[in-house]
């Protein structure tokens, strides 16, 4: 089965009926038919910043269960990989959730991720290959 990676702000929006992504991030996960792929980094960002809300927590995490995505690890191997590319997008700059979802597209080659984050536009894959991001973002 094809893989895309999802990032924690699709996630966030999911769960947060007053997001302004809700309802693209809704009709997203209704109309996806591929591997959802994140990390744990993902999973604690998304916590965090569900925090006004028990009960969204709550629910996130009884949805995850479900296996609605699959958990990549990442390792102690990774991090300096990862250190790495923190540093060349210290300009952005890169948190190590954002860190984390590069390097597992570069490990499982994968370019397709469900984010709003305009990061994603800069940041490259291995040979320069850009993301292809499958939510718009709403300007």
């Amino acid at each position: 089965m094809k893989k895309v990676l999802i990032d924690s702000g699709p996630l966030i929006a999911l769960f947060d009926r007053s997001d302004r992504y809700h309802t693209a991030s809704v009709e997203f996960i209704k109309n996806n038919h591929h591997e959802l792929v994140t990390t744990l980094a993902s999973i604690t960002e998304t916590l965090h910043l569900l925090n006004f809300n028990r009960q969204a927590q709550i629910d996130f995490l009884a949805w995850v269960n479900t296996g609605a995505i699959t958990l990549e690890q990442i390792t102690v191997e990774d991090l300096l990989p990862i250190k790495k590319l923190t540093l060349k997008y210290a300009d952005l700059p890169m948190d190590f959730a954002d860190a984390c979802l590069v390097f597992i597209a570069e490990k499982l080659n994968i370019n397709e991720i469900a984010t709003i984050d305009r990061d994603f536009d800069v940041y490259r894959l291995k040979g320069k290959k850009p993301f292809t991001r499958l939510i718009k973002r709403i300007t």
